[in-house]
């Protein structure tokens, strides 16, 4: 029964939401066609792709020309504060896995980097590209840059852990803040894309980080890329 002074493909976005919510559609699934969902509400097409276009608008779904109509993964919440460390931010949720080293290099370090880590330009550092992959799906990719006089064997300890958290307090830094966070978003490169399993023409959410030790010395640059939608980013003030 339709609610006094709604429309009706509202209701029908809405009921969409709900059993999506409750998992009859479950995320990777696709929805019933355009004509059957028409002939369930009662209703003509024009007004079920109403309802279907407020869907993809807000994320729900996506619609692919030819394939179909397929419900999509809820985003993920990352939170970003004093402490953030990605593993302990996903290690909850299923089918997370550890990180996992793609390549690693030395490199003198470039303007840009130099003043994140308050080093001298050209000063040598260690360089790797971590991949997050959360059931099967690759969600992030992150280039991490660590002063290579004090962190010269990171990236060996961190193909054994899987953790950069860990590989630091092996290294002798128990604990770390975030001093600095940048979040922008640009066009996705050919490799970045081939990682994350997107289109080349998708846009992918950067975030470039900037931690320190409990001294307040730098120890790490990040910049972790993550396909368009699959994250929120959540900012958590400080507590007194």
């Amino acid at each position: 029964m339709r609610r006094p002074g709604t429309l009706i493909w509202r209701e029908i976005e809405e009921a969409l939401s709900s059993e999506i919510a409750a998992g009859v559609y479950p995320a990777g699934g696709r929805l019933p066609v355009e004509t059957d969902l028409a002939d369930r509400f009662g209703v003509n097409r024009h007004t079920v792709r109403q309802a279907l276009a407020a869907l993809q608008e807000r994320g729900a779904i996506s619609i692919e020309q030819g394939r179909g109509m397929f419900v999509k993964a809820p985003k993920l919440a990352y939170p970003i504060g004093r402490r953030t460390r990605f593993t302990e931010n996903v290690s909850h949720l299923p089918g997370t896995a550890p990180g996992r080293l793609l390549r690693h290099w030395r490199t003198a370090a470039p303007a840009a980097i130099a003043r994140d880590l308050r080093v001298r330009r050209g000063t040598s550092l260690v360089a790797f590209d971590d991949l997050r992959v959360i059931d099967d799906e690759p969600v992030s990719l992150t280039t991490h840059y660590f002063p290579a006089e004090r962190f010269a064997t990171i990236a060996d300890l961190f193909v054994q852990c899987g953790s950069v958290t860990k590989a630091l307090a092996q290294l002798g830094v128990a604990d770390y803040l975030r001093r600095l966070t940048r979040v922008h978003a640009r066009a996705a490169t050919l490799e970045e894309a081939s990682h994350l399993k997107c289109d080349g023409a998708a846009p992918v959410l950067v975030v470039e980080s900037i931690n320190v030790d409990p001294q307040g010395v730098p120890i790490e640059v990040g910049h972790s890329r993550s396909a368009g939608g699959r994250w929120e980013i959540v900012f958590e003030s400080p507590q007194d």
